[in-house]
């Protein structure tokens, strides 16, 4: 049983601007480590034993990162336009033979346990090669409102049970509640089931989806060793996630719990936590200066940063550009003018 990852690679760079930007977002660029977030994700799908060679899902304005990132020959998939998870899924399904097992992992996640991840995705296999459609539930840590939850319902195997239902991002009462009711997980994701049941599903749930990209892959072409699907056919296809085109109406979800260090890096605080930190949970380079901070985290590509008394704290200067924000406001940094204007 040999596992395809498809890795789907993007970004607007707008949660973690001025850093990430458009031109290059966050899966290229080393923040956890030394890695880059794209190149660990193709690291922790290096063992051939259990991965074949991966299939990454761009877009043509990210193409010369994924080329310099990756190892030659890399197969490509370049989206002729952005259209959401269920469409550049669907684009790999339709190039892969039907009984190939798909391991669905976007590019600009940390996972910090790579053996609990390597666990979780052939327990992940085995059960799409029984025709179900898998999600990775990861442990929840605490009351998380960024998050989608899924609530595991029967048991399949040791560590599997089928989907009761998939609840998108809660208030913050709803998901304390989710915590200590102990049966939630955070929908990281991450998916794995086999390409031709992920057709079906598609064609049964979003039948224009499901056509349409077929359309697009059929009149597509191969150049360069990029796959390029017809432009045309797909302009026309919706935008959806996977989530609401598939997984919340299948009858064959699964979810596999699973804790592997995992963030999605989705604003400034993610990335302090996934960072190794001091005994006060500060985050920064040798060149800043923290007296009597905590939890404060300073990125700078030339000035230094100073910081007295302050807590819960992230200050990045990067590209002339300044970023001051509390914890509270970090979700809220991609609507500044500077991140959204770019």
């Amino acid at each position: 049983m040999t596992i395809v990852p498809v890795i789907l690679c993007g970004g607007s760079g707008t949660r973690l601007w001025p850093r990430s930007r458009k031109a290059m977002p966050k899966p290229f660029l080393p923040l956890v480590g030394e890695r880059t977030l794209f190149e660990a994700t193709l690291h922790r799908c290096a063992d051939p034993e259990v991965f074949a060679r991966p299939i990454v899902v761009t877009g043509v304005e990210h193409v010369e990162h994924v080329e310099a990132q990756s190892a030659p020959g890399t197969a490509i998939i370049v989206e002729p336009e952005a259209k959401n998870t269920a469409a550049a899924i669907a684009l790999a399904a339709y190039r892969l033979p039907k009984d190939a097992i798909m391991l669905v992992c976007p590019s600009d996640h940390h996972i910090a346990d790579l053996q609990a991840f390597t666990d979780a995705a052939t327990s992940a296999a085995s059960l799409a090669s029984d025709g179900w459609l898998v999600a990775f539930g990861i442990e929840a840590r605490k009351p998380e409102t960024g998050f989608g939850y899924i609530k595991c319902g029967a048991r399949l195997g040791d560590r599997s049970y089928r989907v009761e239902r998939f609840v998108e991002k809660p208030d913050l009462a709803t998901a304390r509640s989710f915590l200590a009711q102990g049966d939630y997980r955070w929908n990281g994701g991450l998916f794995a089931f086999v390409a031709g049941k992920f057709i079906e599903e598609l064609a049964s749930h979003r039948p224009q989806i499901a056509a349409l990209v077929e359309q697009a892959v059929l009149s597509g072409r191969d150049e360069g060793g990029h796959f390029h699907p017809d432009a045309g056919a797909f302009s026309k296809v919706s935008g959806e996630s996977i989530d609401y085109a598939v997984m919340e109406n299948t009858d064959r979800a699964a979810v596999v719990p699973v804790d592997m260090g995992w963030s999605d890096i989705g604003n400034w605080v993610a990335l302090r936590e996934a960072c190794a930190s001091d005994d006060n949970g500060n985050v920064a380079p040798s060149s800043a200066e923290l007296i009597d901070c905590r939890n404060v985290m300073v990125e700078s590509d030339g000035p230094r940063v100073s910081v007295v008394g302050l807590e819960n704290v992230t200050i990045v200067v990067s590209n002339g550009e300044i970023l001051v924000t509390s914890d509270a406001g970090a979700q809220k940094v991609g609507n500044l003018a500077g991140a959204k204007n770019q």
